[in-house]
């Protein structure tokens, strides 16, 4: 379908999916010209790949046929992103950079960037779907895998509503599948996974830089025991289970062990070869909720914990300010600093940060 030409940025990552993006939205009429943000400055020779994803995204769209920029947000990124990545690792907290990246820089910087330059309209690679209403939605997409909508809930309605998310009728395979019959030679590019500065090293050894570590006590949840040490308790998340060390005791039973809680104010780090204390259902109360629409009654609602979890049965309330679920299903592993993020069928209608749970019911 031809549509008129208006302006859209795109943000070019140098991946498929962003590329694939650019170039349905060339197909469909508009006018198109990429950006690539640079959020992140490397040094020491980091195992950051920005480089070469400039260059691809370079290639992509002077096989397009359009223009690219390069804009430097690296300031603002280590700001209003990785330094309250690391206060709240420092409180103990499981933080989401991702969900704040997409809040302060793609949603924020980019789209104020975009503005600026008299764009109509910005488009991402993200798999999400928004409903072309009065009062734009924010939804899942088709590909119900590659879902991103975890990642979105705090953007507002006047962004949604100049946002475009050329993916959201395809999946995955279908995105590679046009990648390849263009020859665009991005199939040897992997997923791009886990926190994006941090790269390929790994976590422990990079937040050392940011956190020295203290070594502290393990102890036995189940009895209190003291059984080892942990070197440094922001390394550590709740339900972790790989790196924590302690495979080789005496009585282990050959079970592995998992995080179960932290106690920053005494360093201390319990864990437990039992699970059934990460498993939860009940009160959370959550804190910086932010609403896409407002307008929604409040009968099935579900909530997702982390991206790709299962979505839970749960009722919603405000209670004097106070944002509070009742989660009606079990979910492993909620802890404080994580996204809530509530659905209502395929429509995500916000979310909030785990505060705490076990919460006085009245």
């Amino acid at each position: 379908m031809t549509v008129s030409k208006e302006k859209v940025a795109v943000g070019m990552s140098g991946g498929v999916d962003s590329s694939i993006a650019a170039y349905l939205l060339s197909e469909s009429g508009y006018e198109v010209k990429g950006i690539f943000m640079k959020n992140w400055e490397e040094d020491d020779g980091e195992n950051c790949s920005s480089k070469e994803d400039y260059e691809d995204a370079m290639r992509v769209c002077k096989y397009l046929g359009i223009e690219l920029n390069l804009v430097n947000f690296s300031d603002k990124y280590w700001t209003d992103v990785f330094e309250s990545f690391i206060t709240e690792l420092k409180k103990g907290r499981t933080p989401n950079p991702d969900v704040f990246c997409n809040k302060e820089i793609k949603f924020k910087q980019y789209y104020q960037y975009a503005m600026s330059l008299n764009f109509d309209l910005i488009a991402t690679g993200h798999y999400a779907c928004k409903t072309n209403t009065k009062v734009p939605e924010l939804h899942i997409p088709k590909d119900k895998v590659k879902d991103q909508t975890y990642f979105l809930y705090m953007i507002n309605q006047t962004v949604l509503k100049n946002t475009l998310f050329p993916l959201q009728d395809l999946n995955k395979d279908e995105v590679k599948t046009i990648a390849d019959d263009l020859k665009l030679d991005l199939s040897h590019k992997k997923e791009s996974m886990g926190i994006c500065f941090i790269g390929k090293r790994k976590f422990s050894t990079f937040i050392d830089k940011y956190i020295p570590p203290v070594e502290g006590e393990i102890i036995n949840f189940n009895t209190g025991e003291q059984i080892g040490h942990h070197a440094g308790i922001s390394k550590y998340t709740i339900g972790q289970r790989k790196g924590i060390k302690l495979g080789g005791m005496k009585n282990s039973l050959d079970s592995p062990w998992y995080v179960i809680d932290k106690d920053i104010g005494k360093n201390k780090l319990y864990v437990s070869q039992n699970q059934s204390p990460l498993i939860y259902s009940g009160i959370v109360e959550l804190v910086d909720f932010s609403f896409i629409n407002k307008d929604f009654d409040n009968k099935n609602i579900k909530v997702r914990f982390r991206h790709g979890g299962k979505l839970r049965d749960c009722d919603f309330k405000t209670i004097n300010d106070r944002y509070i679920i009742d989660l009606k299903d079990s979910e492993r592993g909620i802890a404080p600093g994580q996204a809530a993020v509530l659905y209502q069928g395929s429509q995500c209608l916000g979310g909030g940060v785990v505060k705490t749970k076990c919460l006085n019911k009245n």
